[in-house]
């Protein structure tokens, strides 16, 4: 069956994961979340984009990200994934994948579809019970946003946060919400209104994307 077309064109903002291959564990330590940060800090200097979001999982990565070109994902995420293969495969004396491969990237609206997006990735940590408040997640943005780390792009973001955005992440998301979400990471389908999935699935060239039928089978959180 051939893949879904991933079309990434500037200006669009963007909902990116991938995992670990058979969904293996990634980052089994610190030392592992740490040196995926700073590979991520300098994937910006060589090729800058707009950070919405991140939340590092123990066998996967979620990014929100705005390419400014329509090359930027592209250059940004090679060179991530290649340099981070090859610290790894040093560090625990591996071989063949460590990631699944090809990464999945969904289109999203800017508008409230973009902070649903974002939300569901800064909670990611906290879905998991992996801590009891979002942002005491130390490997997601939602945390680094209040820390003023440097790899999140400050406001004005594509649409204002909330004043009460951290309260907004800790509180459960709807099910109709992450059913969408789910949905969009299986088969990479735009996130928005109907009118705007239609037109941007024109325009980007995903109407297959838009008109497979069926529920998610192997969405990841």
């Amino acid at each position: 069956m051939p893949r879904t077309a991933r079309a990434i064109r500037a200006g669009y903002c963007y909902h990116v994961i991938n995992r670990g291959n058979n969904k293996a564990r990634i980052f089994h330590d610190y030392s592992d979340y740490a040196a995926f940060v700073g590979l991520m800090a300098a994937a910006q200097l060589k090729f800058p984009l707009s950070l919405l979001a991140a939340c590092l999982m123990p066998n996967h990565v979620h990014l929100v990200l705005q390419p400014s070109a329509d090359r930027d994902i592209a250059h940004w995420m090679h060179w991530l994934f290649t340099n981070h293969v090859g610290a790894y495969q040093r560090k625990y004396k591996t071989v063949g994948r460590v990631w699944q491969g090809r990464y999945k990237a969904s289109v999203i609206q800017r508008d409230c579809h973009l902070l649903t997006v974002m939300g569901y990735v800064e909670r990611n940590a906290l879905r998991a019970q992996m801590v009891r408040h979002a942002e005491d997640w130390e490997w997601g943005s939602l945390n680094w946003r209040l820390r003023g780390h440097p790899l999140v792009t400050p406001q004005p973001s594509p649409v204002p946060l909330p004043r009460d955005w951290v309260n907004v992440v800790n509180q459960p998301q709807e099910a109709n919400e992450l059913e969408l979400i789910r949905m969009s990471i299986n088969r990479q389908r735009p996130i928005g209104s109907e009118t705007w999935v239609a037109c941007a699935a024109s325009e980007l060239g995903m109407e297959s994307a838009v008109r497979r039928p069926g529920r998610p089978k192997d969405a990841e959180d």
